[in-house]
């Protein structure tokens, strides 16, 4: 019985040692890693209408009934705090979307937890690219539709900055006494992964190149 244990806990060290390896290997120079190999939604999940969600060209497309797409992969196993995040995005008229962080996975409707980074330059809601959204509110357009442009989200403890193409459009500090429940939506700094948005079926929203950098606690 021993042995077996012995055994047991040898080869969980050997596959940690092994993703940390993994982990490791896939980090550039300057501490990013990918999240998305550009061919697959391998390391992420959907549930209810996963079909909104497809791989095209290289990058992922957002179109159909409303869902949500929740990274699920090893890096950090997928548990970010402290992080700097970037993709790059392409709306087209009319779309809505958005870039969840500090979230958790859902099987349907809009995620609870965590903070939604919109992606919106043309849609009927006047919350455009770069809100935070019902939290720190943009509505001037930084973007053009059917143009690339980098969306990047920096969280360092109670701070959050929203960057477009370099801009800084959003910069958030927590507040000690926030009350963080807001109808039913738990908008409140604490832990969690990443997802990516899939509006209505008349928004379409490409993304790509989606990295993340983890930061010290």
């Amino acid at each position: 019985m021993k042995r077996i244990a012995l055994i047991m806990v040898v080869m969980l060290l050997a596959a940690s040692c092994c993703l940390a390896a993994e982990n490791a290997k896939d980090k550039d120079k300057d501490g990013w890693v990918s999240l998305f190999d550009g061919k697959s939604l391998k390391g992420w999940k959907v549930g209810e209408n996963a079909d909104s969600f497809s791989v095209q060209d290289g990058a992922i497309v957002a179109n159909g009934p409303c869902a949500h797409l929740f990274y699920n992969g090893p890096v950090e196993d997928h548990n970010f705090k402290n992080f700097e995040f970037k993709a790059d995005v392409m709306t087209t008229p009319g779309s809505n979307s958005g870039l969840y962080f500090h979230t958790k996975y859902q099987e349907s409707s809009w995620p609870l937890q965590g903070f939604e980074a919109q992606v919106n330059t043309s849609h009927a809601d006047p919350k455009r690219t770069a809100s935070l959204y019902e939290v720190v509110d943009v509505l001037k357009v930084p973007v053009k539709d059917n143009e690339w442009f980098t969306q990047e989200i920096i969280v360092r403890g109670k701070r959050i900055v929203v960057k477009v193409n370099g801009q800084k459009l959003v910069d958030y500090t927590e507040p000690d006494d926030i009350k963080p429940v807001r109808r039913g939506f738990d908008r409140r700094l604490t832990s969690g992964t990443f997802a990516i948005q899939a509006h209505d079926p008349k928004s379409k929203v490409f993304f790509k190149n989606i990295m993340v950098k983890p930061l010290d606690d």
